[in-house]
């Protein structure tokens, strides 16, 4: 039957590490919880796709320098009191849950754990799994947490798409909901299988979805990987900040068949230089740190020694200045290069910048709670402050980890405070247009690409108002256009995605129209330069 509802303590949306933290702690703790993914495994996250790895406090490492780190890589804007968290709350919670609780098998070199350096680190503190950092984490998690679902009051839910939060007083048919603060009570879930979107009520949701990279042409992320939980929280109203910041990792793989393949910043952590492709090394003309500057630093570089001689892309040599074992460092970069014809311990790779990271989300804090009552936001969906105008390498992973955890302990906390906050029959069942239109998948890849083409030129790498004004017009009338696409349209994933995109899509314009200073990931040039 349609439209049938379920009851849970809490509702999780997304399987990455932050999700994934925060069900296992809630679990262990005897909290009902579901977690939901749009995606059909454990492993459509942006967490699998993580090869670099997970920077933690070490014994001997001090605490300010590894905050001075983040501080200076977040452009001078990071929130010093989440930053402190993060580094204070690394080597416990490393410890804990990933090597005590998940047996997560970070590398090792005679006896010692094989520390990574990446850009803008002071010095070596990533813990990794060579290149594979993040599937092992996520493949870890998965199998612990089917032990929890087997034992605990934890239910996993793949191919359940969340359309929309359920809020007070926008979803409620009480007219004095209006009077009450703002509450977040659930989710309509889309059942992907059956078609059907059911009600999901919960006394706290937990916003985990990830990313919005994909909404550009290149991009690093998963497809799928569109900003919908900021979509969502927009439309609850929820307050979102630093939008702007979308940090362009430097080195994506340059071929044609290999569109999202991740060049780890850890290859130039092991030595590797960027040069043109008349053979020139650059990095140094563009900052002191060379190869080793923030990401946001060496994507403009690439970019402007790529239009400097209408280049497609740069070379990355690790062949030339490796002192490691290459294959043995990066099997999964070396396996892959290989199979595009590309033997990386004999020659430079061709590399391009991508969409990589959203530094900016569902404002959101120490705790995780966001500006609606029960609705709490972590992971790369959430602005915690950590990440400032631009993400640390291998900080990311960590946040997750912590904010993950922290929201669970809140929610332990304060989950017998609000037991008849929703009223089910206030809730309208979800409405169905009649007819329902048959999705055209020609018309909704077109306007995925139409969107992803508008912020790769308007809103990208280098912005000027004139661009982010043309790309404000041209989203907005994609908007209404796919907005009655969507009101028409049989439910899927597709259609969600793309109403998704266009809205995300004008949000990040808009707080990159509105920031005239050029900070971290956002910069922005006179129009008359």
């Amino acid at each position: 039957m349609k439209n049938e509802y379920i009851e849970t303590d809490v509702l999780i949306i997304g399987t990455g590490i932050a999700g994934s933290t925060a069900a296992l702690v809630l679990a262990e703790n005897g909290i009902d919880t579901i977690m939901i993914s749009k995606g059909q495994d454990a492993f459509a996250t942006n967490t699998y796709h993580a090869q670099g790895g997970i920077a933690a406090l070490k014994e001997e490492d001090s605490p300010e320098q590894f905050i001075d780190d983040i501080m200076m890589g977040g452009g001078g804007i990071s929130y010093r009191k989440a930053v402190e968290q993060v580094v204070y709350e690394s080597r416990r919670q490393v410890k804990e849950i990933l090597i005590d609780k998940l047996k997560v098998p970070f590398s090792i070199t005679n006896g010692n754990y094989d520390l990574a350096r990446e850009g803008a680190h002071s010095q070596r503190r990533v813990l990794n799994v060579k290149d594979m950092t993040g599937k092992k984490i996520q493949e870890h998690f998965y199998r612990y947490l089917k032990k929890l679902e087997r034992t605990k009051k934890l239910k996993i839910l793949f191919g359940h798409t969340a359309v929309d939060l359920l809020a007070y007083p926008h979803h409620s048919t009480n007219p004095e909901r209006l009077y009450e603060k703002p509450a977040v009570i659930g989710a309509y879930v889309l059942d992907q299988t059956s078609e059907n979107v059911m009600r999901v009520f919960a006394k706290k949701v937990v916003l985990a979805t990830g990313g919005l990279s994909s909404i550009y042409l290149h991009s690093t992320n998963p497809q799928d990987a569109v900003g919908n939980g900021i979509a969502m929280a927009f439309r609850a109203r929820a307050r979102l900040a630093n939008l702007e910041y979308i940090q362009f990792h430097p080195t994506a793989l340059y071929h044609r068949e290999a569109d999202r393949f991740l060049i780890s910043e850890a290859v130039r952590g092991e030595g590797a230089r960027l040069m043109n492709r008349r053979g020139e090394y650059f990095m140094k003309k563009y900052s002191p740190l060379g190869d080793l500057a923030p990401r946001d630093e060496v994507s403009r570089a690439i970019y402007e020694e790529m239009l400097k001689y209408s280049d497609n892309f740069v070379l990355l040599d690790l062949a030339s200045f490796a002192k490691i074992d290459i294959k043995e460092r990066f099997p999964t970069i070396y396996e892959n290069c290989l199979k595009y014809g590309i033997d990386i311990e004999k020659e430079p790779i061709p590399v391009v910048p991508a969409a990589h990271y959203s530094c900016g989300g569902v404002l959101a804090d120490l705790r995780g709670r966001t500006s609606l009552k029960n609705l709490y936001a972590i992971g790369e969906v959430a602005c915690t402050g950590v990440h400032g105008a631009n993400r640390l390498a291998s900080v990311s992973l960590l946040e997750g980890l912590v904010w993950g955890t922290k929201s669970a302990e809140d929610i332990i906390e304060t989950i017998g405070e609000d037991n008849d906050l929703y009223v089910i029959a206030e809730v309208p069942k979800w409405k169905f247009p009649h007819p329902q239109e048959k999705l055209d998948p020609a018309l909704v890849w077109q306007d995925l690409v139409t969107t992803r083409y508008i912020m790769w030129n308007y809103s990208g790498i280098i912005r000027t108002s004139k661009r982010l004004e043309r790309a404000l017009s041209d989203l907005d009338y994609l908007r209404h256009r796919i907005n009655k696409f969507y009101q028409q349209t049989v439910m899927n994933n597709r259609i969600i995605d793309l109403r998704d995109s266009v809205q995300t899509a004008l949000l990040v314009v808009d707080a990159a129209l509105r920031n005239k200073v050029s900070r971290g990931a956002h910069y922005i040039t006179s129009d008359t330069d």
